[in-house]
Formats: C-alpha cells, sequence, structure tokens
C-alpha cells in the first residue's frame, strides 16, 4: 500500500526555511491534535506535540508545546529537534540530521541519518484517546540512548503566548509513575517511557522567548516562555523501540503497548480507504485519509454524549478546521458528502444529521460552537438551507428514508419560521418569495469576515445562493412530503414563485447579481456565489443561462486552487492574504481564493460540458499541493494571484471534502488505477 505514502526527501545542508514553512498534524477523534513544523520547531501559537480537546476545563489546551530529543550512539549526541528564538536563530540539529519526510495514512514519520545509524520518530494519537505516542526505532545501525525534555505550557490553544511562564508547576512520582501539575488547575498530564521502568531526571528549565514565526508574520504575540520539570531517559535497539507517551488519562488506562498503537492506526485507516469509494485511485486515498481529520466527537462536550446515546443516538460533528476552528454548521453541511458519503461512512454521516437536528432554534441551524462552549451562536442564513441538501445527498445514496420521516416535522419548522421571520432580519418577502438577511453587526452568508464592528461584506438584502438554496429546500420539501404523504401544495406554489422572481431579477448581462434589494439597491459584482444557482440538484436559473454564468465565472474567478471571491476588475479586489487580522480579514473574501468552490463550479461545469476530462483538469493543482503547508490536506485558502500561496488553517473541511467530492465526480475522465503510487520531492532551498 505505498500509494498512502508521501515522502520529502532532504539535504541536511539546505536552508531549513523549506521544513518551517510545512507542518504536520495529527488528530484523535475528539478534536484534540498534535501538530509543529517538519523541523520540528513550534512556528504558531496553536502547535502542540500534545493538543487535547478537554471536557473539564473545556477546550482545546496546549498542554505539551515540544520536547527537546536527543539521541546518543557511542560517545556522540545528536540533537534531532529545534526550537526558533525571537530573531530567528534555530537552536538544535533536526535540519542537519533529517534525511526525508514521510507522511505514511497519516501519521508523520522523520528519518535521521546519524553518521552510521539510522532512526525513525513517528507520532499518533490513539484513536478516541486524550494521548499522544512518539515511537523511537532504530532502523539501522548501534543501539541508542534517548534523553527528552518536554517543555509544558498548560493553555488554551487561543489564547494568546506569553513570556510570562505558566506556574508554578509541581512534579510528582509515585510507584515510578510522573504526573505534572499546574497550580490552581484540575489538569494532570501524565508521562512515560516504554519499556519501562521510566527514568526521570528533575531539572527545571524555562525556555525564554522563543519566537512563533507564523504569529510574527500574522501581526500577532509571537514570544512565549514554556518550562520543563526535568527529562526523561530510555534506550532503543533493532528489535526494541522506545516511546514517549503523554496522556489525561487515568493510568490505568494507559497499560498499553504504545508501539502496537500505530500499527492499529494504520490498520484503521486501512479499513476506511477499503470501504470508502476509491478504488485504486492512489490520490482519492489520500484525500480519505485528510478526511478523518474533520469527523468528530467533540470532546469538550462529552457529557452531552451520554443524554444522546441514551436516546438511542450517536454525537458527531465536523471540525472545520485545524487549528483553531471548531464545529461550525455551514461548514458541516457543506462538508458532509465528501467527508462521509464519499468515504462510505454513512453511519457517522447520519449521526451528523441527527446531532444538528437538535440544536436547531427559532427555524435555523447554529452558526458555530465557540471554543469549549455548549452553547451554540445562530448568526447565519445559509447553514440551515445547506442542511437539507445534506439530507437530500445522504437519503440518495445511503437510500436510508426513515431520516427523511424523522427529522421531516422539524424542516417543516424551519420553512415555516423563515416564511413567518425569525432572528436575524431573516424572513421570506411574501412580495416574490425571496429569503432576505439583515441585521446590524453581523454577518449571516459564508463570506463572513469581521473586525471589531467593520462587517467586511454585509451582503445584507437577498443574496443570490441563499436564493438557489431556498428554491432547492422547496423542491426538496415538496418531493419529501408527497413520500410521507403530507400536503405539498404550499411548497410547490413558493417554489415556483421563487423560480419565476429570481429569474427576472438577477440575470445581469451573462452574470447575475450578487445581491438584490439591499441598501445601496441591486450588488453587480462578480463573485462566485452566482455559481450555486447551476450547481445544486434543483437550478432556480433557467438553462438558457446557464452556460454564461459557467463562462463568465470561470474567465474571471478560475485558478488552479479554487475561485476567487471578487472580480480583479473590481476596486476593492485584493491579490494577497497577508498582515495583521484587519488587512487579512479585508482580504477574505474580496479576491482571496477558496478551494472549496472548486466543487460546485465542476458540478455547474459537467452539467453544460459532456466531456469530463477538462473538469479532472481543474483539480490537478490539489494532489501537488498535498506536499505543501499541512502536508497531507489542504489548505483553507490561497492568495488571488500566481503563485497563489496557502493561507489561513493548514488543512480545512470542505476544501478536503469537496476536492474529494468532485474528483470522484470526475474521476471517469482518467484511468484511476494508472496513477503514481508515491510521489517524491527534493526540496532543498
Amino acid at each position: 500500500m505505498r500509494h498512502q505514502e508521501l515522502s520529502l526527501q532532504w539535504d541536511g545542508r539546505s536552508d531549513p526555511a523549506g521544513l518551517l514553512e510545512r507542518e504536520w498534524l495529527v488528530t484523535n477523534g475528539l478534536g484534540g491534535y498534535a501538530s509543529g513544523s517538519l523541523a520540528g520547531a513550534v512556528t504558531r501559537q496553536y502547535h502542540g506535540l500534545f493538543v487535547p480537546n478537554l471536557s473539564s476545563p473545556k477546550g482545546r489546551h496546549v498542554l505539551i508545546s515540544r520536547c527537546d530529543e536527543t539521541v546518543i550512539v557511542g560517545e556522540h549526541s545528536y540533537h534531532i529537534s529545534n526550537a526558533e528564538l525571537a530573531d530567528g536563530t534555530l537552536i538544535g540539529e533536526a535540519h542537519r540530521w533529517l534525511r526525508s519526510f514521510r507522511l505514511r495514512y497519516g501519521i508523520p514519520r522523520w528519518i535521521f541519518e546519524l553518521d552510521d545509524t539510522v532512526v525513525e520518530r513517528s507520532i499518533v494519537m490513539p484513536h478516541m484517546r486524550n494521548t499522544v505516542c512518539a515511537r523511537y526505532r532504530v532502523l539501522s545501525g548501534a543501539p541508542i540512548g534517548l534523553r527528552i525534555r518536554p517543555f509544558v505550557s498548560f493553555r488554551r490553544h487561543d489564547q494568546a503566548p506569553t513570556t510570562q511562564c505558566a506556574g508554578p508547576f509541581a512534579l510528582s512520582v509515585e510507584r515510578g509513575r510522573h504526573e505534572i501539575r499546574l497550580a490552581g488547575s484540575p489538569l494532570t498530564l501524565r508521562v512515560a517511557l516504554q519499556p519501562g521502568p521510566t527514568v526521570f531526571t528533575t531539572d527545571e528549565h524555562e525556555y525564554l522567548e522563543h519566537g512563533h514565526r507564523i504569529d510574527r508574520n500574522r501581526g500577532d504575540e509571537f514570544l512565549e516562555t514554556v518550562f520543563s520539570p526535568g527529562w526523561l531517559r530510555a534506550r532503543a535497539s533493532l528489535d526494541q523501540p522506545a516511546c514517549f507517551v503523554a496522556s489525561t488519562h487515568a493510568w490505568e488506562h494507559l497499560e498499553f503497548d504504545a508501539s502496537s498503537v500505530f500499527d492499529a492506526e494504520e490498520h484503521r485507516l486501512q479499513k476506511l480507504i477499503a470501504g470508502s469509494h476509491v478504488g485504486n485511485d492512489a490520490v482519492a486515498a489520500r484525500f480519505v485519509v485528510a478526511a478523518d481529520q474533520f469527523v468528530v466527537l467533540p470532546g469538550s462536550r462529552l457529557e452531552e454524549n451520554v443524554v444522546t446515546q441514551a436516546q438511542g443516538e450517536e454525537l458527531r460533528t465536523v471540525y472545520a478546521g485545524y487549528h483553531w476552528f471548531g464545529d461550525w454548521g455551514r461548514d458541516t453541511m457543506i462538508s458532509l458528502e465528501g467527508l462521509t458519503l464519499c468515504t462510505g461512512r454513512y453511519h457517522e454521516a447520519g449521526a451528523i444529521l441527527r446531532t444538528f437536528s437538535h440544536y436547531v432554534k427559532d427555524g435555523l441551524l447554529p452558526n458555530l460552537f465557540p471554543e469549549g462552549e455548549r452553547q451554540a451562536l445562530y448568526h447565519t442564513v445559509d447553514a440551515t438551507l445547506w442542511y437539507f441538501h445534506a439530507i437530500a445527498r445522504y437519503v440518495e445514496i445511503t437510500g436510508d428514508r426513515e431520516l427523511v420521516e424523522q427529522l421531516f416535522p422539524v424542516l417543516q419548522s424551519i420553512v415555516h419560521q423563515h416564511v413567518q421571520g425569525t432572528r436575524f432580519g431573516i424572513h421570506v418577502d411574501a412580495r416574490d418569495g425571496l429569503v432576505t438577511a439583515a441585521a446590524d453587526g453581523y454577518q449571516l452568508t459564508w463570506m463572513d469576515a469581521k473586525v471589531d464592528d467593520w462587517v467586511v461584506t454585509p451582503r445584507r438584502g437577498k443574496p443570490v445562493e441563499i436564493q438557489a438554496l431556498w428554491y432547492n429546500a422547496l423542491q426538496l420539501m415538496r418531493a419529501w412530503a408527497q413520500q410521507l404523504g403530507q400536503a405539498c401544495a404550499a411548497y410547490e406554489e413558493l417554489g415556483e414563485q421563487v423560480h419565476h422572481t429570481f429569474n427576472e431579477r438577477f440575470w445581469n448581462n451573462g452574470f447575475l447579481f450578487d445581491v438584490v434589494d439591499g441598501p445601496e439597491g441591486d450588488d453587480a459584482s462578480v463573485r462566485p456565489n452566482q455559481i450555486f444557482a447551476v450547481s445544486l440538484p434543483h437550478p432556480v436559473l433557467k438553462q438558457p443561462y446557464w452556460r454564461p454564468v459557467i463562462d463568465g465565472v470561470g474567465e474571471r474567478l478560475l485558478t488552479p486552487f479554487g475561485l476567487r471571491t471578487l472580480d480583479p476588475g473590481h476596486p476593492s479586489y485584493q491579490r494577497h492574504y497577508r498582515g495583521d487580522l484587519r488587512a487579512r480579514d479585508a482580504a477574505y473574501h474580496q479576491g482571496t481564493v477558496w478551494p472549496w468552490l472548486i466543487g460546485p463550479f465542476v458540478d455547474a461545469w459537467l452539467k453544460v460540458h459532456p466531456n469530463n476530462a477538462p473538469a479532472r483538469e481543474l483539480l490537478s493543482a490539489f494532489e501537488m499541493h498535498l506536499g505543501d503547508a499541512g502536508v497531507g490536506s489542504i489548505s483553507e485558502i490561497f492568495d488571488a494571484e500566481a503563485p497563489h500561496l496557502p493561507g489561513g488553517c493548514i488543512a480545512q473541511a470542505w476544501s478536503v471534502a469537496e476536492v474529494l467530492r468532485a474528483w470522484l465526480a470526475t474521476r471517469d475522465a482518467d484511468d484511476t488505477s494508472q496513477l503514481s503510487s508515491v510521489y517524491e520531492r527534493d526540496d532543498g532551498r
């Protein structure tokens, strides 16, 4: 199964910038993760070797920022870790001894050549456990000694780093078991080396003001002081690896062979690929592995799972992106088909749809759950309408019509609330049947950038994609009502009204208005939102208009990594996504490319072009992108102009989901069984 290995070759004499610019990510199915740069240095505040998603205290916490790792061969010591000072100086030698980085079944592996000895370090988080394991294997050469010094932070991952070290910390040892606690915190970090017994040398050390280069470049706080209580030591040889284990679980739950966890995780992902629809398609298999990181049981809301299980159901959601996004209703519904239905995870898809039905309030699906919170926020007009689409795709693919019967009362109430009017000015205009949405200080569509009181793209009025989603939902409700023997005439009549007025109001000389009836009239900005009027299963746009819209969007907005969010000819167009928060948000939906939009564009393109081959070409850049930014995944956004540098989250749910879905939709264009089994890159720069 070599097709599941991505390999980056490295020359130890090269500039380590190539390693500092790439990041690795491991997740645990609970929203927790481990992540860092390939060089081993922490380059952003969200990085950490151990960042579990906790139920108490709630939210994701950076417990271990990183480890200093020293390998001893004979009389020589080799530092296979790195840290970066405020001035950019690297402390460590990982880049010097590294020969390759490999990602196999989502498990990152570093191969170090230490003169005549070759050592592999790999990292995994056991599925559904708040535990991390780092394994050190001798692949060839003499036995080695290991010294591992963990640096602890004990801060929420969305808390800005500080130069004031958290503390005081306390180290306790009982029967060879080592625990680290922070005064005033309920958290307990347990650390051990296998095979035991663990030898821990107390040697307190503060690492003063190491820098996070990504945060510095973003204009954020970037200096942090972290603390280490001491170091652990072990030995490893050809037939006996050593494993560092850190966990928040009680000791009785840590009595397992840590080395076997790596095989178990690889086997879990092999089964996931086998149960998906990708066949022998090597690239699609990599997307399936990437998709796995987003489908989670939210670890900070585990108490809700008790109630859910008592009702005979399961709590499941989608985390929108790593490192900082949690579960968002809009992202979940857009991502559901790619993450779960294209990967054969039907049971989890149904669980997600049922989970969100319990949170519908005033006819609205939640926009998001803030980090570590149970109470959802509802300021969204589109998440609710995407819910109908996600349910329809689930039913069509699985044949599970019982879900529609179960959720139909909720869906009825949603339509009723929209017709009658609900929060944030969301209501149906009785004069034309179109949905309008406007509330001062709120960003209600997916173009949701906001800095303080400045809503960058308010789009108040009647946005084009909202009408497309609304019409699609009405058509689905009409069909579902008929199947269930319910009255359907109201849905049919309202749908006809929407169809008529949409085509009358939105057509604009080959394009569609982005918003009509806004505070300043109709907005003719060329944006990608109009593509949904063609791409959805029930297109609201009349067929003669499809081709001009698709061709126009393709000409103005299409890039190798998705669609721009604004026409380059618009005065507000931004070429690059960079700078401080205000500058970045000013560009977020004003030109910046979003990969997830390639999915609906491919859907629309295939409706008017009979040949799949050119559509597959629209996706070709993503295979090589798997070796950049967040290795093995797809970034949230890209610059609007070449070379289209990636930005935002290094791993984004709807980016992966929509690229995978579009890849499978166009696979007839290629003999996918002939795809290369592995690609290797020489990135010494």
